[in-house]
């Protein structure tokens, strides 16, 4: 059997959707599997023993009609026998249709009974605390699968030497890894779902104040100001703990470092998916329009909590949709000071 997953586009969906190749696996075990991804996620996804071939979807391919035709014209050649889109997008509609397989699976929506032979309604309550991120995507698979864990965690394979050069890196700096050291994600994919840069830095104070921890920042080159500015609102006393030229300088380094770390806190989004899949902690700050729902994957009360407005002002969501609370996102953020979560902060920082 000869099976494609298709799920473009974000770092976070990349990695949560390599549960599939897991489960697959699982029941077929000689199944040829292959996976198409934005070509810049890879490194969450590198070194998975249960892929056996990325087919990448780059800047060039989607910028051009000719190359991204070559491109569905190599998923038609490859004759596969099953399809699964995740993504369920009009670019991955096209790579199912030109695909032939005989079985085709995707999301449930008003256009896909045009493209597909099984097609699945996602679900709007969770049953397990893996999420309905994970639960939806495991869903999929019933065409297929007979045997469906009820919830599978998404893991990042690092190689020795990966981790052993980051730790030599941290150590070079002057990090002491007998001490706290907390990864903040302080910028999210996108405005509308990051924390004020002022808020941001009261609660990277809190982290200092309460632990006397050492602080990391998750930024790449092109957000320097930004994460300046975060840098710049901190107390005195918490800059001190603050190793701000220490950072990944690509995606694989990010995430060799994070593995050293105590914690992840900051931002919901990819760093936080990354985290949980090596196994690290994380305190995550939703925006007021992310479904907590969907993206709290496997919360508990010790390792993984998280605050969204929503558990502190349900009221502000009565009657209002989550495409509302999008165009209102930054009134909604004015709602939500520091003071609302510091002292949730407080209580997760005393396991360390």
């Amino acid at each position: 059997m000869k099976i494609l997953i298709i799920q473009q586009k974000m770092i976070g969906d990349v990695l949560t959707t390599s549960i599939l190749f897991e489960a697959i696996r699982a029941e077929h075990p000689d199944a040829e599997l292959h996976y198409v991804i934005n070509s810049q996620t890879y490194p969450v996804v590198q070194n998975n023993p249960f892929i056996d071939k990325f087919l990448f979807v780059t800047p060039q391919i989607e910028e051009s009609r000719p190359l991204f035709l070559t491109f569905l014209q190599g998923i038609k050649k490859a004759q596969y026998d099953v399809v699964i889109d995740v993504y369920s997008k009009f670019s991955s509609n096209l790579m199912t249709k030109f695909s032939g397989a005989p079985i085709k699976i995707s999301k449930k929506k008003w256009y896909t009974s045009h493209y597909y032979t099984h097609t699945f309604k996602e679900a709007k309550t969770p049953k397990t605390n893996a999420g309905l991120a994970v639960e939806n995507r495991l869903n999929l698979l019933h065409p297929i699968c007979n045997t469906i864990p009820e919830k599978l965690q998404p893991k990042i394979y690092l190689l020795p030497e990966e981790i052993e050069q980051s730790k030599q890196l941290l150590i070079n700096a002057d990090i002491n890894l007998s001490k706290p050291l907390f990864m903040i994600s302080v910028l999210g994919s996108g405005e509308n779902k990051t924390y004020p840069l002022p808020h941001m830095a009261k609660i990277i104070d809190a982290i200092v104040e309460s632990t006397n921890g050492q602080i990391l920042f998750n930024y790449i080159p092109k957000q320097l100001t930004e994460a300046k500015t975060v840098f710049n609102f901190c107390k005195k006393e918490t800059k001190a703990h603050i190793f701000f030229d220490v950072f990944g300088k690509n995606l694989r380094d990010f995430i060799a470092i994070t593995n050293h770390c105590t914690a992840l806190i900051g931002n919901e989004g990819g760093a936080v998916n990354m985290a949980k899949a090596l196994n690290v902690p994380t305190f995550t700050i939703f925006s007021p329009w992310i479904l907590k729902e969907a993206w709290n994957m496997f919360e508990n009360e010790t390792t993984h909590r998280s605050v969204h407005l929503k558990d502190f002002k349900p009221e502000l969501y009565e009657g209002k949709s989550l495409k509302t609370a999008k165009k209102e996102v930054f009134s909604l953020y004015k709602t939500f000071p520091p003071e609302l979560i510091i002292p949730k902060l407080i209580r997760y920082l005393k396991q360390f």
